[in-house]
């Protein structure tokens, strides 16, 4: 891209119309996204033209300005517009440089009285925001690998064939259970609630995806409808909503337990890739045999520790037994020899009591026993003059006769 930078001309800056053209769309670029109001005029579609143009009247004073919009997004639409109706639409402007033509770029439009529609819905979110049906922690984890999945969706949509179509590309062996039914219209609603509840009570589903491709408002109000909310709060699996394109937000959405952009990307948060799959059962399956061979070999050395003590415990068990045996001997052998000694340390003491009772310790302290033929002499005066005695001394005895008797 070209800068957008003038020309020195002596004391001014002169741009040229391209330069000029191109800083203008660039700052037209920067400005928000607006709704306008205003009457269709002038419209005009082919369908070799890669666009829909025409003219936003204002009716209150005449005023114009040009709009566009891509003939895809404005066939999807399906509002068969004719000049004189009154719209909203929602984009931004533009200039076109090559010409220097101003317009409205637009990315939805809606026809007048849809902002009932909006206030009522805005409404209804909030009833339902208060009762908790919007509520993060009521949302549920998807399975990793359903046994049946779940698809409510229109009779030949795009949209089925979209998630169909990723779910096959993904998983193969994925087993997908299809309940068709009206996707927009006045009977839509209860059909899509019908075909949920019946899905729901399936015993082999294990999650719904709700989806539908892109349209006009009208087209995905039934997607809104009360009903329909509160039947995916109260689905008993999870719920995946696949409705419209990614700036479209009916309130299923809010009840579902996982919003996807896209039908296509509804098919990929709920199917793993099967590839993907295969790696990291491949890289666990390494693991495990990683943490398998790990084991056995800290078991087998346990194992060979275990052997060696084995085989060295009867070794062992004959030292220790060898030892109490000679412990044992040795004390067998000392036993008599200590048993004499404390016999003989047992007779001293007792003969050394013995030596200081016995009346011959008293003897040999100069005393005497003096004995007649019948007593032994305690009283003189049991004694007669001229009595024989016989008297014992520490060491020997005599004979004696009686002198004299000497009463104390």
């Amino acid at each position: 891209m070209s800068k957008v930078a003038p020309l020195p001309y002596d004391d001014r800056k002169v741009f040229t119309v391209g330069s000029f053209n191109r800083g203008v769309s660039t700052w037209l670029a920067k400005l928000p996204t607006v709704w306008v109001e205003g009457e269709v005029t002038e419209l005009k579609r082919h369908d070799r033209w890669a666009s829909v143009f025409f003219t936003l009247k204002d009716p209150e004073d005449g005023s114009c300005v040009p709009a566009t919009m891509a003939r895809g997004k404005f066939d999807a639409l399906k509002l068969g517009l004719a000049d004189g109706e009154r719209v909203h639409v929602f984009g931004r402007p533009e200039l076109f440089e090559q010409k220097g033509d101003f317009r409205l770029r637009l990315l939805t439009i809606e026809r007048f009285g849809v902002g009932a529609h909006l206030a009522a819905l805005e409404r209804l979110k909030t009833k339902l925001a208060g009762e908790g049906l919007f509520a993060q922690e009521r949302k549920r984890a998807l399975p990793l690998l359903p046994r049946r999945i779940g698809l409510v969706t229109g009779n030949d949509a795009a949209a089925k064939r979209d998630v169909l179509t990723t779910i096959q590309s993904r998983f193969p062996a994925a087993n997908v259970l299809v309940a068709e039914t009206l996707v927009q219209g006045p009977r839509a609603a209860l059909g899509i609630v019908d075909a949920l509840r019946a899905l729901c009570e399936h015993p082999d589903v294990d999650v719904i995806v709700l989806t539908r491709g892109g349209g006009s408002f009208e087209d995905l109000l039934p997607f809104s409808d009360e009903r329909l909310v509160r039947a995916v709060a109260a689905c008993r699996v999870p719920v995946v909503s696949a409705v419209g394109h990614e700036q479209d937000t009916p309130l299923c959405d809010l009840a579902a337990d996982v919003r996807a952009s896209t039908p296509t990307m509804a098919g990929k948060v709920v199917v793993p890739e099967l590839s993907e799959l295969s790696g990291r059962l491949d890289r666990a399956r390494a693991s495990l045999a990683r943490g398998v061979a790990r084991t056995l070999e800290r078991d087998a050395l346990r194992l060979e520790r275990d052997a060696e003590r084995l085989r060295a415990a009867p070794q062992r068990i004959l030292e220790r037994e060898r030892e109490r045996v000679e412990r044992a001997h040795e004390r067998l052998r000392t036993a008599p020899a200590l048993a004499v000694e404390r016999k003989r340390a047992v007779l001293e003491t007792t003969a050394g009591k013995l030596r200081v009772l016995s009346p011959l310790q008293t003897l040999e302290r100069g005393y005497a026993i003096v004995r007649t033929e019948s007593h032994v002499v305690t009283d003189a005066s049991s004694l007669a003059v001229g009595g024989a005695v016989d008297v014992r001394v520490a060491s020997g005895s005599f004979d004696a006769r009686v002198e004299e008797v000497r009463a104390e």
